[in-house]
């Protein structure tokens, strides 16, 4: 095996395949710094340039899509606060923050370092464990998927910590946002109150673009006149003289920390359907759950950006291992991925790694090589990128609010989106006024639909309501929802007494 995997790299390091490969990497990178662009949509627009390739070649080019998709989503998470793509929202809690503290290198640096060492020790497991955690997802029906989901959405309502209550309050708005429009199911039309507007639905980008760009300006313009900010904009325009070996000292001070988010991100990967938004939230939520000081998480603390990080190219990894394995695409980009074998004639499943060797072990060392290519990439560009901190905000939001009313627009090349945009924009500034935390809404908004079709697809497999409970992943799933619950709860009680005795010392 270990020949195989330096056969493969040794293969894709020939410039015809290298070439496609850097290429694809640094498409990948601009495309997922850009908000609302996406990973997926990069992919699509390299797609017709990888035709005329060979199948390794042209594979070589998406998967450095995405892997630099993965990480270029951090640049505007951190430096404006906006994620550049949705597995990307968990790292603006804390990069966003430490930047505007001052810091704006190091949370990038944080982010892509993290993004790296995740990757490659996803890579591990990418070439040895494929097979093993596959079979794990083989088990999973819909009793289990509503489970994982339940889970899912139980730990990310944690998250605040000010309220759970609030946290619960923001998952159910989230999940309200999915029932509006056509019965994934039946077909059936709910809450349209007969408005062509409201049939379709509401899709998920243009409402993740309103929620975090318009909610970060509106609260930012709101602020301008403070001189507090001004101070803080001229702060952040004369930082940046810091050390890499100190950021990858912070990353390797906490293996347990960069490990355990690199394993979520896998599991998540595997699974289809949930994708990298939830993986990278979910192991944000875990990190909080296991740190020592997660009153400090929000307010730039580093271990939120090395667990949103590292589960997000983590993630990549266990996308590829569903795809390779089974055929079946965990993700959009991997649904292109999947078109693309097909039009090169490539059948993928689980004879795939048997029958061409070569190509899979070609991919599994594209994959490895993108991840060298992205740091060489962002080290290239990143002295540009930083400038953005210097850039006045009255210059900075009017080019942002455009940008994403493209972004918005083009997803069907329609107003419908930017009206969309437009209204979650004020809900979103609403709920950040009103103290809500909008992670756990913006879950709800990704698995809602997942969770009532598994829900559906279980009742009419069988209607035993106990099997949620008697079938042992799906009871496990629900019991660890239930121990989620009551962990943020004692979470929230010391936290709490905490500041009560914070107070109590000084008076």
């Amino acid at each position: 095996m270990l020949e195989l995997l330096a056969n493969g790299i040794v293969t894709v390091l020939q410039w015809k395949y290298m070439l496609p490969l850097l290429l694809g990497t640094l498409a990948g990178v601009i495309g997922g710094s850009l908000p609302g662009f996406t990973i997926t949509l990069t992919i699509i627009v390299i797609l017709p340039f990888t035709y005329g390739l060979d199948p390794l070649a042209g594979l070589a080019a998406m998967t450095g899509v995405y892997v630099g998709g993965s990480t270029g989503g951090l640049i505007t998470a951190c430096l404006i606060g906006i994620p550049g793509t949705p597995s990307a929202i968990a790292t603006t809690f804390d990069g966003f923050p430490m930047a505007r503290n001052g810091e704006p290198g190091r949370a990038i640096w944080l982010g892509v370092w993290a993004s790296v060492w995740g990757g490659l020790l996803a890579a591990v497991c990418l070439v040895f464990v494929t097979a093993p955690l596959a079979a794990l997802a083989l088990e999973f029906g819909p009793w289990e998927y509503f489970s994982l989901f339940v889970l899912a959405m139980a730990m990310v309502a944690g998250l605040a910590e000010s309220s759970l209550l609030k946290g619960l309050v923001s998952t159910a708005i989230g999940l309200m946002i999915t029932v509006i429009g056509t019965d994934p199911i039946g077909s059936v039309k709910r809450f349209t109150f007969d408005s062509t507007f409201l049939e379709g639905g509401f899709h998920f980008l243009p409402v993740l673009i309103g929620i975090f760009a318009f909610a970060q300006i509106m609260t930012d313009i709101e602020k301008l006149g403070d001189p507090r900010t001004k101070a803080a904009t001229a702060v952040r325009a004369t930082f940046e003289r810091f050390s890499h070996l100190k950021v990858n000292w912070e990353i390797f001070r906490q293996p347990f920390l960069l490990l355990w988010a690199t394993i979520v991100g896998l599991i998540i990967g595997i699974l289809p359907a949930i994708g990298g938004s939830a993986s990278s939230v979910m192991a944000y939520d875990q990190a909080k759950k296991f740190s020592k000081t997660p009153e400090r998480f929000g307010k730039g603390h580093p271990e939120g950006i090395i667990a949103s990080e590292a589960s997000n190219n983590a993630n990549v990894s266990g996308s590829l291992m569903t795809i390779m394995a089974f055929g079946i695409p965990g993700d959009a980009v991997t649904a292109v991925m999947l078109g693309a074998m097909t039009i090169h004639g490539i059948q993928s499943g689980p004879l795939f790694v048997s029958q061409n060797p070569g190509l899979a072990y070609g991919i599994y060392g594209a994959y490895i090589l993108a991840h060298p290519l992205m740091l060489l990439i962002c080290f290239a560009c990143m002295p540009l990128m930083l400038r953005l901190t210097a850039v006045r905000l009255a210059v900075l939001a009017p080019v942002i609010m455009v940008l994403c009313v493209m972004g918005a627009s083009a997803l069907n090349n329609t107003m419908s989106s930017v009206y969309v945009l437009l209204i979650f924009g004020v809900v979103g500034y609403v709920l950040v006024k009103a103290g809500f935390p909008l992670a756990p809404l913006i879950l709800g908004l990704i698995l809602g639909d997942q969770i009532e079709i598994n829900l559906i697809r279980a009742i009419m497999t069988d209607d035993n309501p106990w099997l949620f409970l008697t079938r042992p992943i799906s009871g496990g799933l629900l019991a660890a929802a239930a121990l989620s619950v009551a962990l943020a709860i004692w979470q929230h009680i010391r936290h709490q007494k905490r500041t009560a005795g914070a107070e109590d010392t000084d008076f």
